[in-house]
């Protein structure tokens, strides 16, 4: 029942849109024909420009109702383009005359031109394919009139399928049914022919635009990922394994100048040395873990998420359930992200247990955290999950982070693979 009313929901939407587009294409094609020939015509004495730049604003005005249609046709937001406007200072005529410079208002022009023809053929199908469906289920009730007019001849009659009211009846009530099934096939094609051009003339430069700018926009996250951990890393090196490192050179020197003096106080400051060595190694590995480990480049992310996990000091339940090789960025990616977010599950959740879980769903690669601990965590500017969201941008991923106060938190990485 549920599929019935969204099919018959389709079917309107799409009518309304071949019906009602038929007229407002008719209108427009003849104010753009008309002020366009007119302004090509009387371009020689300048009053052509203005009435040219006119046109190109009609054709702006039906290009936005052709717009907001398509969202209802092809289930999409509607895309806008940015008109191209008048630099600061501009005198009069320049304004007046600035829809020119813009190449989407052409486009505007040109499929106010080209659509006429497509929206006459888009009616014509749908009201073909509403009339004789009405017609064929309903003859039947109007068919006994039919008969009462003299010398009349129904179509089987005059096909030599034979002649009567029964016969008219199962017959055009049989063609009703054919052409009742094929209605919303025809119907749909015929709008998505006609959105098709909406598409490909008024939204397809915006839809680009709108692209580069996504990748853009992913490109500076990128840098601005890599920045951050860059001076993280950098600085993370100063407070620590450097100071360390220093520390343990005096001990070394002193314990030299010791060795002939006081031989037991050198081996007492020897063997704070060799433990400082080992808590500088066991700090530069921790640091290590936010660069791509080898395993992650030679086995995958399913060995890498299980040293993850097993380094972790929550417990935590790892579900692998693919096992594929993908490009080393979707790679990095999801590391990363399963990386730092079991960090601060350690330090900050109070959590009891942590799930994991990484799943192939189409051409997306899902990671999902989830644990049990205070909740609180989100994205928000300054704090680590921010660096995650734009490291996921720049591969074209989105981050979800659902962490009420009180907890549970769930947090979730979609990165495209295909």
């Amino acid at each position: 029942m549920k599929v019935m009313r969204s099919l018959m929901r389709r079917v309107l939407l799409d009518t309304r849109y071949t019906l009602v587009g038929f007229p407002t294409a008719v209108i427009g094609f003849v104010l753009m024909i008309a002020g366009f020939a007119a302004g090509v015509g009387t371009a020689v004495v300048w009053i052509g420009v203005p009435l040219l730049a006119g046109t190109l604003m009609v054709a702006r005005g039906f290009a936005d109702a052709e717009r907001g249609w398509l969202s209802d046709v092809l289930k999409r937001p509607p895309v806008r383009p940015r008109y191209k406007p008048a630099p600061p200072g501009a005198g009069r005529f320049r304004r007046i005359v600035n829809p020119l410079m813009s190449g989407q208002s052409w486009l505007d022009l040109l499929h106010g031109v080209i659509n006429f023809p497509v929206a006459i053929l888009s009616f014509v199908l749908t009201i073909t394919f509403w009339a004789i469906p009405l017609a064929g289920l309903t003859w039947p009730l109007y068919g006994i009139f039919l008969y009462r007019i003299p010398d009349y001849e129904g179509l089987p009659e005059q096909l030599g399928l034979g002649s009567g009211y029964v016969v008219d009846a199962i017959f055009n009530f049989s063609i009703g049914v054919i052409f009742a099934m094929l209605l919303p096939f025809i119907v749909r094609g015929a709008a998505l022919l006609r959105a098709g051009l909406g598409r490909a003339l008024l939204t397809g430069v915006a839809e680009l635009q709108e692209r580069i700018d996504d990748l853009a926009e992913g490109r500076a996250a990128a840098v601005s990922a890599e920045a951050n951990a860059l001076r993280k890393l950098e600085r993370d090196i100063h407070d620590g394994p450097q100071q360390r490192l220093v520390s343990l050179a005096m001990e070394l020197s002193r314990a030299q100048r010791q060795l002939a003096k006081d031989p037991e106080a050198a081996q007492a400051t020897i063997k704070s040395a060799i433990a400082a060595t080992r808590e500088t190694l066991d700090e530069l590995r921790a640091l290590s873990r936010g660069i791509a480990p080898p395993i992650l480049s030679d086995r995958g992310l399913a060995p890498a998420l299980a040293a993850l996990a097993g380094r972790c000091t929550v417990p935590v339940d790892l579900d692998v359930q693919t096992v594929e090789r993908y490009q080393a960025a979707v790679e990095n990616a999801i590391y990363f992200v399963c990386a730092e977010t079991l960090t601060n599950v350690a330090k900050h959740s109070r959590a009891t247990v942590c799930t994991v879980q990484l799943s192939r769903i189409g051409d997306v690669l899902m990671l999902t955290i989830g644990d049990d601990g205070v909740g609180g965590a989100h994205v928000a500017k300054g704090h680590g999950l921010a660096g995650l969201a734009d490291r996921l941008r720049a591969v074209d991923g989105e981050l979800t982070v659902k962490s009420p106060d009180g907890g549970p938190t769930l947090i979730v990485a979609e990165v495209p693979c295909g």
